[in-house]
C-alpha cells in the first residue's frame, strides 16, 4: 500500500495526515499548535511541522508529501537563505495604507482597481504579499535591502523539507502564487514590474509548477509535490468541481468556486485566484469567521456547543438584534481599521440567546455578501458545500440555509486542506491528467426556507459602518 502525506500549515496550527494513495483512506495523523499573532517567525512553523510529523508516525514510509499553507504571508530571505524578519501573515492589516498607495499609483479609483484586476486578477488589499512588501520598503528599509528572495509560507516549508538547497530551489504553485499580487493567473507569468513597484527592486521568487509536478525530494527519497494555498487545497480536499461553491468557516471566512476562466473584478470584492488543478478559483474572503463565534461565546461565558443551543432557541432575525462582525477590521468590504458593532439592542433583545443568534447570523451574512459578489461575476451555483471549524456548529449548519437561501451540504468533519494536499501528493505519484478519485465520505444536507429579513436588517446595519470613516 503506497502512502502519501498532506500538510496543512494554517494560521493556528499544523496538521499532517497520512493517507492511502489509491483510496484516500486515513492511516494516521498528527497536529501541533502555532503561536498566536499576525507576525510569526517561520521557524515556529517548521518546529510545529516536525512535531506534527512525529505525532503522525513520521514520513519514512510515504511516497510523496505536499504542503497546503495559509495564503499571502510574506517570508523574506537573505542571500544565504536566512529569514530576514518574522513573516507578516495574511491577517496583518498594517499594510492597508500600502494597498491604497499601490492602487493610486496605477491611476487611483476605478482606473487603478481595474488596472490591478487586469494585471493579476485581484485588487490589492492589506492581506496580499505585494502590499506587505511595500510596507517593508517604507517602514523597514534596512530589512528590505537585505531581501534576496520572497516566498509564501507553503513555499518555505516545501523548500525546508527538500533540504533548502539554495534560493533557486524555491518552488510554488499557481494557486498560492495567485495570491501574491505579482503573478497573473490569466497569463501564468510573474509581473516583476509590480514586484519592483512594491519593493523597489526585483528579487528572486519561487518557480511556479504545474499541479502535479515534482518540487523536490525529502532527504529520505519521498517526492515533494508543489503544494498550494489553503483554499485551493480545501477545494481539492472536498472534491469541488465546476458549479460548486465552497463556504469555508475558519480563522477567515472564504467563499469560492471552481471556474474554467480567470476572474478580474475591478471592485476588489472577488479575488481572481487560480486553483490546484489548472483551473481557477474566484474567491471572496472575510477576516472574521469562526472567531466571531469564539468571541460571542467568551462574552456569554459559555462553550461553543452551548452557544449553538442558545442561538437555535432564539427566533430567526433575533428580533432585530444585528451583529456586524468586523472584530479585526475587514477585508471584504475593504475596511481594515473598522470595528464590529451591535445594533437593535433593546430590553427584549438583551438576552444571551439573542446575542448568540446575532453572532451566527452576522457571520453568515458577511459570507452571503461574498456569495452575491461571486454571482455578480458570473459564478454558477449548483450546490453550496459548508466546511471548516465553524461548520461544526449545529447553529451554523441549521441557520445557513435561512441566510443563503438554498440548502447546504456539510461533509463529515475532516482536515480538508491537509486532505487536499495529500490528494495532490498522490497525483504526483500516480500521474495523469486529473487527481485521483477518492471517496468523498458521508455528507449531510441541511435545508430550510430563506428568511429575507435576516439579510435585510444586516445590510442596514452594515451600511452604517460603510458610511462612516473606519475606526483608528
Amino acid at each position: 500500500m503506497a502512502l502519501v502525506a498532506g500538510v496543512d500549515s494554517s494560521t493556528q496550527s499544523c496538521k499532517v495526515v497520512i493517507r492511502d494513495a489509491e483510496t484516500g483512506t486515513l492511516v494516521r495523523s498528527g497536529r501541533a499548535a502555532h503561536p498566536d499573532g499576525t507576525e510569526v517567525d517561520p521557524q515556529a512553523w517548521w518546529e510545529a511541522l516536525r512535531s506534527a510529523v512525529e505525532q503522525a508516525g513520521g514520513l519514512d514510509d510515504v511516497a510523496a508529501v505536499a504542503v497546503g499553507g495559509q495564503q499571502h504571508g510574506m517570508v523574506c530571505l537573505d542571500e544565504s537563505g536566512e529569514v530576514v524578519r518574522p513573516a507578516l501573515l495574511w491577517n496583518d492589516t498594517r499594510s492597508a495604507g500600502a494597498a491604497d498607495e499601490l492602487v493610486e499609483e496605477l491611476g487611483g479609483g476605478e482606473t487603478g482597481r481595474r488596472a490591478w484586476a487586469e494585471a493579476v486578477g485581484s485588487v490589492p488589499v492589506a492581506s496580499f504579499t505585494v502590499t506587505k512588501l511595500r510596507w517593508l520598503a517604507r517602514h523597514e528599509p534596512e530589512n528590505a535591502a537585505r531581501v534576496a528572495a520572497v516566498c509564501l509560507p507553503h513555499d518555505w516549508l516545501t523548500w525546508r523539507l527538500g533540504g533548502a538547497a539554495g534560493l533557486d530551489a524555491l518552488r510554488t504553485d499557481r494557486g498560492d502564487a495567485s495570491g501574491t499580487g505579482y503573478w497573473s493567473p490569466a497569463t501564468g507569468e510573474y509581473r516583476t514590474d509590480l514586484l519592483e513597484r512594491a519593493l523597489g527592486r526585483v528579487v528572486a521568487v519561487p518557480t511556479v509548477l504545474g499541479p502535479a509536478e515534482v518540487a523536490g525530494r525529502l532527504p529520505g527519497g519521498a517526492v515533494l509535490g508543489p503544494g498550494t494555498g489553503d483554499n485551493a487545497a480545501a477545494a481539492l480536499g472536498v472534491g469541488a468541481v465546476a458549479g460548486d461553491v465552497v463556504v469555508s468557516i475558519g480563522t477567515s471566512g472564504t467563499v469560492f468556486s471552481v471556474a474554467e476562466a480567470p476572474a478580474a473584478d475591478p471592485s476588489g470584492a472577488v479575488a481572481g485566484f487560480a486553483d490546484a488543478t489548472g483551473r481557477f478559483l474566484p474567491l471572496v474572503c472575510t477576516l472574521n469567521a469562526a472567531r466571531v463565534l469564539d468571541a460571542a461565546a467568551a462574552m456569554l461565558g459559555v462553550g461553543l456547543d452551548e452557544l449553538a443551543k442558545l442561538a437555535l432557541a432564539a427566533p430567526a432575525g433575533a428580533d432585530g438584534l444585528v451583529m456586524v462582525p468586523y472584530l479585526e477590521g475587514e477585508r471584504t468590504p475593504n475596511l481594515p481599521l473598522a470595528t464590529g458593532a451591535v445594533h437593535g439592542l433593546t430590553l427584549r433583545t438583551s438576552t444571551p440567546g439573542h446575542l448568540a443568534r446575532a453572532a451566527v447570523e452576522g457571520m453568515l451574512c458577511a459570507l452571503a455578501d461574498g456569495l452575491d459578489a461571486l454571482l455578480a461575476q458570473g459564478a454558477t451555483v449548483n450546490r453550496i458545500i459548508l466546511v471548516g471549524g465553524g461548520a461544526r456548529s449545529e447553529a451554523v449548519r441549521r441557520i445557513a440555509p435561512e441566510v443563503f437561501g438554498c440548502p447546504v451540504l456539510v461533509p463529515e468533519p475532516g482536515e480538508y486542506v491537509a486532505d487536499g494536499a495529500a490528494r495532490q501528493a498522490a497525483w504526483v505519484v500516480q500521474g495523469g491528467a486529473q487527481p485521483p478519485t477518492w471517496s468523498a465520505g458521508r455528507s449531510e444536507e441541511y435545508a430550510g426556507s430563506a428568511v429575507p429579513r435576516i439579510r435585510e436588517q444586516y445590510a442596514r446595519a452594515r451600511d452604517l459602518i460603510l458610511d462612516r470613516p473606519a475606526a483608528s
